[in-house]
């Protein structure tokens, strides 16, 4: 992270930080919008000015994402096979609307809440330390 990033008022807590992230807020000020699109961040915070350029989730909340709903999906498809063994096409037509609505619905807000987790904690780019001193 950079200089603006590190720069915040008084300490918030990780309680605070994780409520901004959900309510996919500014992880600074926490009033601001975090989106400009669905999932398109926004340049800068329109409250504090919080430059979000380093902001850097990678695909953290897509992983998180797919690993919970996939769990969800396989649990709720094996229990309808097993139960009434429905023909192929029904469990197509089961399934991919809550793979969608469970992978889709959570991805915003995984993603703010890893920002804002990553703008609390100070997160920044691995670098490797010269033990050799």
């Amino acid at each position: 992270m950079n200089d603006t990033a590190g720069t915040s008022g008084p300490k918030t807590t990780v309680l605070q930080s994780a409520m901004r992230g959900l309510a996919c807020k500014c992880p600074r000020c926490g009033q601001g919008k975090l989106y400009a699109g669905f999932l398109t961040l926004a340049p800068s915070c329109d409250r504090c000015g919080l430059d979000y350029a380093f902001i850097d989730s990678g695909d953290g909340p897509a992983i998180f994402i797919i690993m919970l709903a996939g769990g969800i999906v396989v649990a709720c498809a094996l229990v309808v096979e097993v139960k009434y063994q429905p023909p192929y096409w029904l469990h197509a037509v089961l399934w991919l609307p809550l793979i969608l609505a469970t992978t889709l619905v959570p991805l915003r807000v995984m993603k703010s809440l890893l920002i804002a987790l990553q703008f609390h904690h100070k997160a920044a780019p691995g670098r490797l330390v010269d033990r050799a001193k």
